[in-house]
């Protein structure tokens, strides 16, 4: 069976990188800068943005998704917002992404009505395949390796766990945790087409380095590089 053939009848994920945001590693401080920046050096689609700054109040929260809104409009960039589905809809984003412990997927599809996409954190090949049953659009899955951008919170799956969890459900996986260029392009070289992701999420990767322009080039071309091997 076909990856094309496992996700008849999902939305459309077009996007091959995940950016997370976390504005307390950027090097300069300015988390809209460095956001326009990545985005700006992507072709338009191949990316897709989540705000996920959890410390942030409310309306703090909604003034910085408005801002990342415009940014995202141009770059032709989809805006996820991490967990707050009012947010989300306030500051019309593309969709939610739902930690492991917030309201269930059914829920946030009552609120946020068929159209935009909502995605799922998970940490085993059974949250998958609970997230594809629940409806999910797509599920990010670590960490792979351990974080580049924070401590581990325990051991990272490996190759192997990516597999079995790309393998689990009918959605499309994004790995997440350690995740460098290289790595990506010995993650998507090592796995049969069944058990491949459909992208690489990052936070570290991209919002820790020097130039967030220059490492989203650098990820996109191994993710590109290996999927033109296949």
């Amino acid at each position: 069976m076909s990856k094309t053939d496992k996700f008849a009848g999902q939305k459309r994920i077009g996007f091959r990188l995940y950016l997370i945001t976390d504005r307390h590693i950027v090097k300069d401080g300015d988390l809209v800068a460095a956001c326009e920046a990545a985005l700006t050096a992507a072709p338009a689609g191949s990316v897709a943005l989540q705000l996920r700054e959890k410390d942030l109040p409310a309306r703090e929260l909604y003034e910085l998704a408005l801002r990342l809104r415009e940014i995202c409009t141009r770059a032709g960039a989809p805006l996820i917002v991490n967990d707050r589905v009012d947010v989300a809809i306030a500051a019309g984003a593309d969709g939610v992404h739902l930690p492991f412990d917030s309201i269930g997927v059914s829920m946030a599809r009552k609120l946020l009505g068929p159209g935009r996409l909502i995605g799922v954190s998970s940490h085993s090949p059974p949250d998958v395949s609970g997230a594809a049953r629940e409806g999910a659009d797509f599920a990010v899955f670590g960490p792979v390796f351990d974080p580049l951008s924070k401590p581990a919170t325990g051991p990272g799956w490996g190759a192997s766990g990516l597999a079995a969890a790309c393998g689990a459900g009918a959605i499309p996986v994004f790995a997440l945790g350690g995740i460098t260029p290289e790595r990506a392009r010995e993650l998507f070289a090592s796995q049969e087409p069944t058990g491949q992701p459909a992208g690489v999420a990052s936070i570290g990767a991209i919002f820790a380095s020097d130039s967030p322009a220059l490492a989203t080039a650098a990820m996109l071309s191994a993710i590109d590089a290996s999927s033109r091997r296949r």
